[in-house]
């Protein structure tokens, strides 16, 4: 079949190629072969639906080949202390294959070849940082370590890796050494436990360092299988694409689709990873593990199964990995050994129930400000569960919270979208048409075809009272859709970071290969999320790469680190449309609104801190690390006091007055889940002591007084 045909049959048989194939292959190969199989062909149609329906494609050639070469590489080994340059070498021969395999004109080498390798080495790593750590570091050494991958070069042999783990595993030691001589000196004439030699903390610290290099390789060892080397080298091709473009094998698409609809099958236990040991951190009232009667918190996970099949060891697993084991099908049977507080094993036998994690919903809270009330909503995420008709959805969610807020006689509403990394686009419409009679929302387009403009044809408005929207570096893609409507109506004021992330790309789901069932969405080979679109702001401008800029821009702390999608050398350019038809929702006199928040801030010594150290952590973000423990102290004194600065100007000497509103009274102060009610009321006690908040606040009541002016006037 002429490949060309391959991705459109893909999309619209959702996976049909893949229950073909899977039904044609020889009864007699070996179960390895079979899976070798599938990968061959996952990977071609994948290739594929890249070349024919990505926004804008990279050419699958030998260029694209040298680039998945390198990147591949590099996400086996970050560091560079893995691979000796000899493997590069040998590997070398795969350079401008690559393209040929996803192609389909050249069976799958690359990276089954590549792992082999890495297997080996890995081996020979855990021998090397063993051997070093046998033996006591001499901290007055003046010498410095370069600890990004990035800088350095590939080994050249066995001593010059071994010289590389020296200095990381030095530096790894000389942080815990002098973080136990700190507990020593705090505990001085206190406690004879810490009154050790420093020949004695620097053999402890060296222990330590040996613990935490074990669980986090011997864990490589475990979960890195081939299937999950398949999935990360599939997940470099097309991360070149875009960074958004992205496989799900099916555990990842479960965990995706939980997130997004804020609603798993498990047993309702929150854990946590203690001394290496996965334990039970809190119990979900009403869940599966609650209404056992059979575990407690702090019970250690020693084993998990699913049902009759033989147990999982979970010793040096990451409490994520545990996860994705005791996860799965609402109604399906897990069986988790459990080692309890006398040193018993015991196996619990659970059925797997519905748990919804409402406390990634949108909340909200009142703030009192002398004679003001402003209402304060919090949304994590632009979340969706369309699934279930009765699935939480952001839009339906915040007009809840905007009606609890009405009901308290708020006189503005602050809209908290900071770290919230998006979501549904659908969503973002029906939200913004909380706030605005009716109008276009966003624009969107695929690389072929004219601006599709998404509106909101609804002319009621929830709330038309002054609002605020406030954003950070790490608000993207559905989160700019929301603050730049909001801007360019001119019916609020954006508040936050220099910019937002940068995200303008719409993506969707092929699911590939035959469901599961017939009630998860779930299919046999995952799902391949892909860039098919780019949206556009109102007045034209693309978010992709700039991202929105607040009307009023507050120093905050993350601003030195790159982490933005212009920072991403796979991002997708900006670019601009036309603008829609659209008409101006506010009459706010941002530029006076502006003027008296800039004053404020340029005269706030809280915010003038923030601003000076971030700009001198910047600068010292890149530099090489000291082994000296001179040398290392005085520097990591003047970071630490920095840091600590930052943190400590960054939260108000005396909170503001901030309660949640009167229906949300019981989920905070007596949640029938105790450990919830206690995270509800620590998330209060955060927002009631943040600076930015009370700066919104603040500007929050300039919008007010100035509309008051204009009512006055008019």
């Amino acid at each position: 079949m002429n490949r060309k045909v391959w991705p459109l049959m893909v999309i619209v048989l959702f996976g049909g190629i893949f229950w073909a194939f899977t039904g044609t292959e020889n009864n007699n190969k070996n179960s390895s072969e079979d899976q070798f199989a599938k990968e061959q062909k996952l990977l071609v149609a994948i290739g594929g639906i890249l070349e024919q329906k990505h926004f804008s494609p990279k050419a699958i050639d030998d260029v694209f080949s040298k680039q998945v070469f390198k990147k591949y590489l590099e996400s086996l080994d970050p560091d560079k202390n893995l691979f000796l340059q000899s493997d590069i070498n040998e590997l070398n021969k795969y350079a401008t294959t690559i393209d040929d395999e996803i192609n389909g004109n050249t069976a799958i080498q690359f990276y089954p070849t590549a792992g082999k390798i890495y297997a080996k080495r890995l081996d020979e790593a855990i021998g090397i940082y063993k051997e070093i750590l046998s033996q006591p570091f001499d901290f007055s050494v003046n010498e410095t370590a370069q600890l990004d991958g990035d800088k350095l070069d590939y080994p050249a042999d066995d001593a010059a890796r071994k010289e590389l783990w020296r200095k990381r595993v030095k530096f790894m030691t000389l942080e815990r050494f002098t973080d136990l001589q700190q507990q020593r000196e705090k505990g001085a004439g206190k406690d004879t436990a810490v009154n050790k030699t420093d020949a004695q903390l620097e053999q402890e610290a060296r222990t330590k360092v040996l613990a935490a290099l074990d669980r986090n390789y011997n864990r490589l060892k475990l979960v890195f299988t081939p299937n999950q080397q398949f999935s990360s080298f599939v997940n470099t091709i097309t991360d070149l694409m875009d960074p958004h473009t992205e496989y799900f094998a099916p555990v990842e698409k479960r965990g995706f689709d939980e997130e997004m609809s804020g609603r798993f099958y498990g047993i309702g236990a929150q854990l946590t990873q203690d001394d290496g040991a996965i334990k039970i951190a809190s119990l979900i009232t009403g869940s599966p593990a609650w209404k056992s009667n059979q575990v407690q918190v702090n019970d250690e996970i020693i084993k998990v199964a699913q049902g009759n099949e033989p147990p999982v060891d979970v010793a040096g697993y990451a409490v994520t990995d545990a996860v994705k084991l005791i996860r799965g099908t609402k109604g399906t049977e897990v069986r988790i050994t459990f080692k309890k507080a006398d040193g018993t094993l015991q196996v619990v036998s659970l059925i797997r129930d519905e748990i919804v994690q409402d406390e990634t919903f949108a909340r909200s809270s009142v703030i009192k400000d002398g004679d003001k009330k402003i209402g304060y909503i919090f949304l994590p995420e632009f979340y969706a569960d369309f699934e279930r008709a009765d699935g939480n959805r952001c839009s339906a969610d915040v007009a809840k919270e905007l009606t609890k807020l009405k009901a308290e006689n708020v006189d503005g509403v602050i809209l908290d979208l900071r770290n919230n990394g998006g979501g549904s686009l659908y969503e973002v419409v029906q939200m913004v048409g909380l706030f605005i009679k009716t109008g276009p929302v966003v624009q969107v387009k695929d690389r072929d075809g004219k601006p599709v403009t998404l509106s909101d044809n609804d002319p009621l408005v929830l709330y038309d009272g002054p609002l605020t929207v406030m954003v950070n570096e790490l608000s993207a893609s559905a989160s700019e859709i929301f603050a730049a409507a909001i801007q360019d109506y001119k019916r609020g004021i954006i508040v936050g970071s220099t910019s937002t992330y940068g995200k303008g790309t719409v993506q969707k789901q092929l699911p590939l290969g035959k469901p599961l069932d017939a009630f998860s969405g779930q299919t046999e080979f995952g799902a391949l999320k892909l860039t098919f679109e780019k949206f556009y702001r109102v007045n034209g401008g693309s978010t992709q790469l700039k991202g929105v800029t607040p009307d009023i821009v507050l120093p905050d702390t993350y601003e030195y680190l790159k982490f933005r999608e212009k920072d991403n050398t796979s991002a997708l350019t900006w670019d601009q449309i036309p603008k829609a038809n659209y008409e101006s929702a506010g009459n706010l006199n941002i530029a006076e609104i502006q003027k008296k928040a800039d004053e404020r801030i340029n005269s706030s010594n809280a915010f003038s801190i923030i601003k000076n150290n971030t700009s001198w952590l910047g600068q010292h973000n890149d530099k090489d690390y000291f082994l000296n423990i001179d040398a290392y102290k005085k520097e990591q004194n003047l970071i630490k006091s920095t840091v600590k600065q930052n943190e400590s100007v960054s939260h108000l000497s005396k909170p503001f007055d901030m309660q949640p509103p009167a229906a949300d009274k019981t989920k905070f102060f007596n949640n029938p889940d105790k450990a919830k009610g206690e995270r509800y009321q620590q998330w209060l006690k955060n927002a009631q002591g943040d600076i930015y908040i009370n700066e919104t606040v603040n500007i929050m009541n300039d919008i007010m007084a100035s509309q008051d002016v204009n009512t006055v006037k008019h």
